[in-house]
Order: C-alpha cells, then structure tokens, then sequence
C-alpha cells in the first residue's frame, strides 16, 4: 500500500505558500503564528496518537512555511530598491548573477527582435540610488540586450546602468531592471562555473561540426536544456507534438544519465552501496554542468526521487519521497510555488512513480513484453497527468502527444547519455567527443522526424479553454475516461467510435468543402500582432505568400491548412519582426521559388537572418521596387512603391519604405500596404497610381498614423486589419476605424474574426471568418 501520510503535509505546504506570495508578509506571519499555536494545542489535547502527530506536522511545517516566507517578503517590501522600482528611478547596481542570460522567446513587433533582448536573474550586492549607496542584498530580474551580456555565466558580476519597475505580484523579486547598454566592469566567474561553461561549449562545437543544424541544435537541449540554437520550425514541432519537454533540464534528464550509471556499476559488479554513491555522484556532476539555477535544482530534487523509485522498486517509498521532496523544495525555494515548470515537473514526477508502474503491471498482465510495456505505460502516465495542467496553463491540449515521445522516447536516452559522454570528453580529445556526438545523430534525426510529423497531423493541436476552469475540465474528462476504459466492453466500444471517426468521418470532412471553399482569392492569417497574407495564383495547390508574421509556424500553419504545397513567391513588404519572423518555418514546410525584399536592407539583423535561413534553403532572395509586375493565371501583382531610392533611407525609416502592392484577382482589386505610415501615403497619393480597391490591407495594423484622403482614395468596400488580440499599440486606431466605416466599409480584425478570406462574388466581393458562412459585401 502506498505511504500517503507526507503527502497532505506537501499540499499544505504548497498551498500556504501560494496563498503567502499574494497576502503579504503581515498576514502570512499571521497565519503561521495561528499554524504553530494550534499545533500546540493539538499536540497537548490530543495526545500523541497518529492522527494527533500527523495534524501536528503538517501544522509545524505550514507555520515553519509562513514563518520563513513572512520574513523574506518583509525585507522585500522594506529593500531601498522596492522604493526606486515604484517610481521608475535609474539606478546603478552592482548584480552578482545567478542564471545566466537567455534570449526572449518569440518576437517583437518593432524594429528590434525578442531575440535581441534576453532576461537574467540575480542577486543586488549594492544599488546606487540617487547618489545614496544600498548594500541591501536581493534578488531581481534584469532585462538586458542580447549583444554583450549573451556570454556571460552565473556567478560573474557585473555593474548594470538600469532603469527599475517593480516586479509581478507574487514574487520575491525586489525589482525588475531594465537596460539597454552593455555590462560594466564584468568579474570572472568562479573556476567550477567557468569549467562547466567551457564543458557546455564543448558540446556545442562538436554537435555543431558533426550533426545537421536542426540535431546540433536538439543535443545540447537533451543534455542540459541549451536550445540557443536550436532552429525556431524545430521548437514549434516540438511544441505541437507536445514534446517540449525534451528540451528541458528535467527530473527525466537526470533520471537518465544516473540510471546509466547505475547500470554500469551494476554490470561491472560493484555493490549496492557503491552504485548508489555513484548514481549521486552522476546528479551532483550532472547540476554543475547544467547549472545551479532553480530549474536545475528542481529538476535534480525530481530526478532523485524518480531514481530512488527505480532503485528500490517501492512505489510505496516514492512517494513520500516525491512529498518530502517539494516541502524541502518549497521551504528552500518558495518562489517555485508560482512557477508552471514546478507544477509540471511535480505531476510527471507523480505519474511516473505512481501510476506509470501500475499501468506497466496491468499491460504486463494482459501479455504485452515487458519493454514495451514500461514505455507505453511512462509516456502514457506523464501526458495523462500533465495535461490538465498544460490545458489551464496554455490553453491547448496537443492529442499526438502520447504516441510522438512513446515512438521518441526509446532513442531520447541514449542521444542523451551520448551527449553527455561527447561533453565530458571534449576537453579531453575532439575527435572523442565528435565522434559520441555522431553516433547520436541517427537518434536525434528519429527524434526530429518525429515531432515534423506529429506537428504535421491535421488537428494535432486542439484548443481547449484556459485557466482554472479548463484545467478542471480536462481533469474531470480524464478521470470520466478512465474509469469508462476500466471496463472491456467499453474499450471495445471506444476503440469502434475511434475507426469510425478516423475511416468514415475524416474522409468525408476532408471531401466536403470547408471554410474558405475553394475559389477562395486572399486569406488575411491569423499571426497574431503582424501581417501574413495569401494570395491564391489560380493553380492547384499553388499562393502567393506576403508577410510571414511574428510567430515561428503560425503562417505556416495557416497555409497547411489552406492546402497550399508549393509558393513560388514569398514577399517580405518589409523587415520588421512582425512581418519575417515566420519566414523559417514556411521555408522549411514548403517548396518556396524566392523570397522578394524591397530596396531597404534595413534592420540589418532581420536581412542577415533572411538570408540564412534562404540560403540553408537555396532559395534565392530578389529586389522588389515600383514599377514591377508579376502575373499568374488569375493573379497579377503591381509594385506601386517603394522607389529604388527608398535604399537610401535608414532603419527608422523601414515601415514607410514598405512594399506596396496591388493585387488583381477574381475577387477584384486588393491593395496590400504593408505598414506604409502618412509619408508614405502622401508619396503615394501624389504618385498618380490608382489606388481603388476592392478590399484593403490596413496600413501598419490600423496604427492611428493614417491619411484620411488615402484612406478615401482606396474607397475600399472590405478592409482587413491584420492584428494581435489585446496588443499593447492601441491597434487598430478607433479613429481609423470610424473613417473607414464612415464610407461603408466592412472592416474585418483578424483578433475577433480569425482567420478572414476574400473570394468572388455574385454581387461583388464576399468574406468569410473562419468557421463562418460566406458573406456577401453588400452593406
């Protein structure tokens, strides 16, 4: 029987803390004075019986928890630097780092990329504020540019020039500093951080010199969660095959590269006390190469309780392991109670020495071979119990998870155990570590395909409601299905539902024509806060691509959906993250013929990167100015700006030096204007083109920065604003708006109506939201 006596306490624990994050110090302090009286009174009225001891520690442990968090949120609220971060004071500090800086995921919507920026951790040795000196100490978080501080490590110091914003309720963080300069006077780490950093490095070369970019990129990810290189199309199927976890420092990792110690041990006949002092040996090496940082630490406390299940073989010892293990982690580390990465590692650390074993016995029972069944059984466990959790969290439930790292998985460990003996023999001989990384390059390719073709799947990725409610809701399904599934009868029934569903209804769909049917003439994508259009050439299987938006695969994803194979033209109207940083991903998804920029090169980072990823591609990259023209069999592309002379402008200047095109399909006449702002316009105005079309692209989201006499030179009777829901830019301008309605147009936002096409019409052009019947534009 499962020992479940530490697990209340756990929760207790893991609540209190939740709750003493977000009511300050004063009542967590009050609330642990009321845990240990009462813990007082129990003890003394009550005996020493079990439930009475029981009672007694769960209530030593929550007033030991308010008690701790009561003091560190005190000296939080009273850091000289809390004050600063409350109006927006500049400040210089010196920071002793504590996670070493990592490039924001995703990216912006200006000039500058996310990956030019990168957020780290650490602890404030002394604040300059206002030419007053603080050597209060405390933890903050410092959002730095990329550039300077990207090779840093933690445990180096560094002077940091800030301006300070106060941190995100329940957090133990004094402040948030913001810079965009370069560190000052940086220390040298210690020795143990620099050896690691140069071991970590080691790995990347080698990968890098041996293995495809996409493997290269992967194997540093499974070994101690490096993923700066691995390529953005990659990450996304990994996320949509619901395997993201790979690529983190995990309680899995770790359980790995100990249990392949072990085993080595045990096959060289060392005795039981020696293979577990190796085994912790292994975890401790492992937490210096990867990094004290919480996630690591977390990960290594996970891996030792996932090791000591396997060790003992006791599900009734894990457990109250795994218990204990978050009540030290909590007790040590509060901050982790709030964290998305604690609660995913403590229920796939619970499913797989809870319930991964019992599903395993029961498979065995019923004939299937040992191997199979212990694999079958750990995916399964870890997807079924996390994925309440990534549902409320994320707001989607990826449905190609379980059979993605079940077909995975069998190769993870080894490329990881492979990984780890390329990185610990990099110093020692390249050709070793080369060679260890080469043999793990046939199981990262597997790993590759996989996660390509799970993302792939029509489907893959199912919407699900977010938060609490839809977290819950998941749960209460899985619990339904589970105990449905206990009986034969019903698995056989289910299993009839699913060949019915995958013979009968999926051919049927697929034949029935969906949204947008099939004459559709301009798809406005859904990418979120940027532009990425579809232009159909009136070929099977065939569009025009312009913009790719700011996500790595939302375009992508769109233009699967819309059955499109093969683009003979991508146009980037311009170089803004918002409108190329999608351009990966369709590169690496379809047959692309060339990539067309205007004569602005500028922001040179975004150019660099397009050429890259083209090159790696060989597609060739092509100038587009005024006066050019492409035509297809029922398209037929005018440039109508910028002129050749727009190269002269300066980075700056990139939204009003964007391509302009004029676009005549069976729909009628469209005009895409990229982010062209009121000069722009006005050169367009005073050029003599005609402007008139059917259906409009806002210019630059809807921003306010609009000419009315354009906007009346368009007369468009659709309009179409490309943006993100609930952006921080105020876009689209109601002022735009109200103009464009003013006249009748239609205006359709990509953030309320989703995906938007245009296609021809009995009485002129027609509209269809996604999921929606098509719509006539007769208002």
């Amino acid at each position: 029987m499962t020992d479940l006596r530490l697990v209340p306490a756990a929760l207790a624990v893991w609540g209190v803390t939740l709750a003493g994050l977000h009511s300050g110090p004063l009542g967590t302090a009050l609330c642990g004075a009321a845990a240990l009286l009462a813990a007082g009174i129990l003890r003394r009225r009550w005996g020493t019986g079990p439930a009475a001891r029981a009672g007694v520690v769960v209530l030593l442990l929550i007033g030991t928890a308010c008690t701790g968090l009561a003091v560190r949120g005190h000296a939080v609220q009273q850091h000289p630097l809390r004050a600063a971060a409350e109006r927006g004071a500049e400040v210089t500090a010196r920071v002793e780092l504590t996670t070493r800086p990592r490039p924001l995921d995703g990216a912006s919507y200006g000039a500058r990329p996310a990956a030019q920026r990168a957020v780290a951790q650490g602890n404030v040795q002394s604040a300059d504020i206002d030419g007053r000196v603080s050597k209060a100490d405390g933890r903050v978080v410092l959002l730095v540019p990329t550039a300077g501080w990207a090779d840093l490590i933690a445990g180096q110091q560094v002077v940091v020039t800030a301006k300070a914003a106060p941190a995100e309720a329940g957090e133990l963080t004094i402040a948030v500093l913001q810079t965009f300069e370069p560190p000052a006077e940086p220390t040298q780490p210690p020795g143990w951080q620099r050896t690691a950093e140069d071991l970590r490095e080691g790995l990347r070369r080698a990968s890098a010199d041996v293995l495809s970019p996409g493997a290269a990129g992967l194997l540093p990810g499974l070994v101690v969660g490096d993923t700066r290189n691995l390529p953005q199309e990659v990450e996304q199927d990994f996320t949509d095959a619901g395997m993201t976890h790979l690529t983190a420092v995990s309680g899995a990792n770790l359980a790995i590269v100990c249990g392949a110690v072990y085993a080595l041990l045990y096959v060289l006949g060392a005795p039981p006390v020696l293979r577990a002092l190796g085994s912790a040996a292994a975890l401790a090496g492992f937490v210096v190469l990867a990094g004290p940082e919480p996630s690591v630490l977390r990960a290594a406390v996970m891996g030792a309780v996932t090791l000591l299940a396997v060790v003992l073989g006791r599900q009734r010892s894990a457990l109250p392991a795994l218990a204990a293990a978050v009540i030290g982690l909590l007790l040590v580390l509060p901050e982790m109670a709030t964290t998305a990465g604690f609660a995913l590692s403590v229920a796939a650390t619970a499913g797989l020495v809870v319930v991964a074993p019992v599903w395993a016995h029961a498979l065995r029972e019923r004939g299937v071979p040992a191997g199979v069944a212990e694999a079958v059984a750990v995916s399964a466990a870890a997807q079924v119990v996390t994925a309440p959790l990534v549902a409320g969290m994320f707001g989607e439930v990826s449905v190609v998870a379980v059979l993605a790292n079940l077909l995975a998985g069998p190769l993870v460990a080894p490329a990881t155990v492979l990984g780890v003996l390329s990185t610990v023999t990099a110093p020692l001989a390249d050709w070793l570590a080369r060679l260890c990384a080469r043999l793990a390059g046939p199981e990262l390719e597997w790993v590759l395909l996989v996660a390509d073709r799970a993302a792939r799947v029509p489907g893959a990725v199912v919407d699900w409601p977010s938060g609490g409610v839809g977290g819950l809701l998941l749960a209460a399904i899985t619990a339904v299905a589970l105990v449905v599934l206990r009986s034969k009868r019903n698995r056989l029934l289910v299993l009839v539902a699913v060949v019915v569903g995958v013979l009968v209804l999926v051919p049927v769909r697929t034949a029935l024509p969906g949204w947008p049917g099939r004459d559709w003439s301009m798809i406005a994508c859904d990418v979120g806060q940027g532009d990425g259009l579809v232009l159909a050439t009136g070929r099977a299987d065939e569009a025009i691509v312009v913009d790719t938006g700011p996500d790595p695969s939302r375009q992508a994803e769109c233009l699967r959906g819309l059955g499109v194979r093969r683009i003979p033209l991508v146009v980037l109207t311009h170089l803004h993250a918002d409108h190329v940083s999608g351009l990966g991903a369709v590169l690496a998804r379809h047959p692309v013929g060339a990539v067309a920029v205007g004569p602005l090169r500028e922001p040179a980072w975004a150019m660099d990167e397009v050429v890259r990823q083209t090159r790696e591609r060989g597609v060739p990259v092509i100038p587009l100015q005024e006066g050019q023209r492409a035509d297809w069999p029922r398209l037929r592309l005018d440039v109508l700006a910028p002129a050749g002379d727009a190269a002269e402008l300066g980075p700056e200047d990139a939204n009003d030096a964007s391509v302009v095109l004029r676009a005549r399909t069976p729909a009628g006449r469209v005009l895409l204007t990229g982010d062209v702002e009121i000069p722009a316009q006005q050169r367009l105005l005073a050029s003599g083109a005609d402007l008139r079309a059917d259906v409009l692209k806002i210019p630059h989201h809807g921003s306010r920065y609009s000419s009315p006499e354009f906007l009346r030179a368009v007369a468009p009777r659709v309009a179409v604003a490309s943006v993100g829901a609930d952006n921080d830019y105020g876009h689209p301008s109601p002022l735009v708006l109200d103009a464009l309605r003013g006249t009748g147009t239609r205006v359709l936002r990509t953030d309320q109506d989703g995906h938007i096409a245009v296609l021809p019409g009995t009485h002129g052009v027609q509209v269809a939201a996604r999921g929606d019947p098509l719509r006539a534009d007769e208002e």
